[in-house]
């Protein structure tokens, strides 16, 4: 064969084997909500799933909560990787549970509720009506709060409500509400706040959760689940099984969220993280490679 032919049906063999590994290439889109655990795995997964030999194309779409459920199950996008059963999402599972797939949780036993430094004296809600002064917050008794609207907040009101705090709950975000956490604790000054685990606060601090006999926030043991638009297993079962594998734990997590607070940027953080526990991420990765 002639060296020219040669040199043109290589370049065409290695065209058409370029064009069949972009059309082979696999792409899900994960709605992400903006929490510490849900960007540090969001931001996780996506350097897991993007480097050779997996190769996919990972889009982060950061929506609210809502937003979450509704474009998953209207297949806006592909995978969204927390939501609280049975408990704290029910009503945001229930209008859209014909149209989406729960599937298995990573992360057992989150709770949520009001969180003070360990070094108030104080343990339970209904004490706070009793030291209501040492709460203080811009001059007025305050519970420093998160978004208005998510399932903390709503709780948050209740539990006002409920145990007659004469008290209010200041509405901001969740990293304004750590940035005067912050303070307060440098200063070694009473503050309570809305918190939740998984967080990173809770391997930064010495904190406790105030104790909730009205049972406020909750008292039913609850699980993290991730969840797909239907469809998706059967679209792609390599990942359905990594993600129905996944495991993380406080230290495992824990550990994850607080590389990325200290870095300040989750993808430099996740992959921290991913480096110092390979051996981990490849557990998961071969539940994949076992279901194919």
């Amino acid at each position: 064969m002639p060296g020219i032919a040669r040199i043109l049906l290589a370049a065409g063999v290695a065209a058409t084997a370029l064009g069949a590994q972009a059309q082979e290439q696999k792409q899900v889109d994960i709605a992400t909500l903006n929490w510490a655990e849900n960007i540090a795995a969001a931001n996780m997964w996506k350097l897991v799933l993007e480097k050779a030999p997996y190769n996919y194309q990972v889009d982060i779409t950061n929506v609210g909560k809502s937003v979450a459920f509704s474009g998953i199950a209207n297949g806006d996008m592909d995978i969204s990787l927390e939501t609280w059963l049975p408990t704290t999402d029910k009503e945001y599972i229930e209008p859209h549970e014909d149209q989406l797939t729960v599937h298995e949780s990573w992360y057992d036993g989150p709770g949520l509720g009001l969180v003070v430094p360990a070094y108030v004296d104080i343990d339970s809600i209904s004490e706070l009506a009793e030291k209501v002064g040492d709460f203080d917050y811009q001059g007025r008794p305050t519970i420093v709060g998160i978004d208005p609207g998510s399932t903390i907040s709503t709780a948050t009101e209740d539990a006002i409500e409920t145990y007659d705090l004469p008290m209010r709950q200041l509405s901001s975000s969740e990293v304004a509400m750590m940035a005067a956490f912050k303070d307060a604790y440098k200063r070694q000054e009473p503050m309570v706040v809305t918190l939740w685990n998984p967080h990173w606060a809770f391997a930064e601090y010495d904190l406790k959760y105030l104790d909730d006999p009205e049972n406020v926030y909750g008292a039913e043991e609850e699980a993290i689940y991730w969840f797909s638009r239907k469809g998706f297993a059967e679209d792609d079962p390599w990942l359905t099984a990594v993600l129905n594998a996944w495991e993380m734990d406080d230290d495992s997590l824990g550990g994850l969220m607080a590389i990325i607070e200290k870095t300040g940027d989750p993808a430099e953080g996740a992959r921290q993280w991913i480096e110092e526990n390979r051996e981990l991420v490849d557990g998961w990765l071969q539940a994949g490679d076992s279901a194919n």
